[in-house]
């Protein structure tokens, strides 16, 4: 479904404003669609858990040695650039 931001009803954009965490602009255009989860067997969860963590078992051996204030820089930079409103707990 698309529809016009101009051509929603208050309610409408309200709602949309809230997830976004932005204003609208009456020229944009939204889309929505809903996606139904993937099925994953049980079993299939736990190869997929499984896969992960050797993955990053692999990932912690070649990584360099850094201190905890730099990851957490790091970290806020990332959420900051996504949400341009956050800020850390500190």
């Amino acid at each position: 479904m698309i529809r016009q931001a101009k051509d929603l009803s208050p309610d409408q954009k309200a709602a949309i404003e809230s997830l976004l965490e932005r204003q609208l602009q009456a020229s944009e255009a939204i889309s929505i669609r809903a996606i139904e989860p993937p099925v994953l067997s049980d079993e299939r969860k736990r190869q997929l858990a499984e896969e992960l963590k050797s993955y990053f078992v692999e990932v912690d051996a070649r990584r360099k040695q850094g201190c905890a204030k730099d990851a957490e820089g790091v970290i806020d930079e990332a959420l900051r650039s996504v949400r341009p409103g956050y800020r850390s707990h500190q």
